[in-house]
């Protein structure tokens, strides 16, 4: 049973780092068609839930990697690597 939800959990996590992926990508396309663009609290926020996603995306598809705030997602990542690493001592 323990096994099942952590699968669970981890298959839900690679799928939210894809969705956050897939954002930046989106709006990378919306900007060069120049169409209507996804907010920037709904990319900041992708990055706070799926930052693995959002570092590929932002690294990938040169978007918004000049922008200020949107280098708090490497500090996400940081904290999302410390939380994986501290789950995998306690299950050990």
């Amino acid at each position: 049973m323990m096994l099942e939800l952590l699968m669970m959990i981890i298959i839900l996590y690679v799928i939210i780092n894809i969705f956050s992926l897939y954002l930046f990508y989106a709006d990378k396309k919306k900007a060069i068609d120049g169409s209507y663009r996804t907010r920037e609290t709904t990319l900041l926020f992708a990055g706070l839930v799926g930052p693995f996603g959002a570092v590929i995306g932002m690294q990938v598809f040169r978007h918004k990697t000049q922008k200020a705030k949107f280098k708090i997602i490497y500090f996400f990542l940081v904290l999302h690597i410390i939380r994986i690493a501290v789950w995998i001592v306690f299950l050990i």
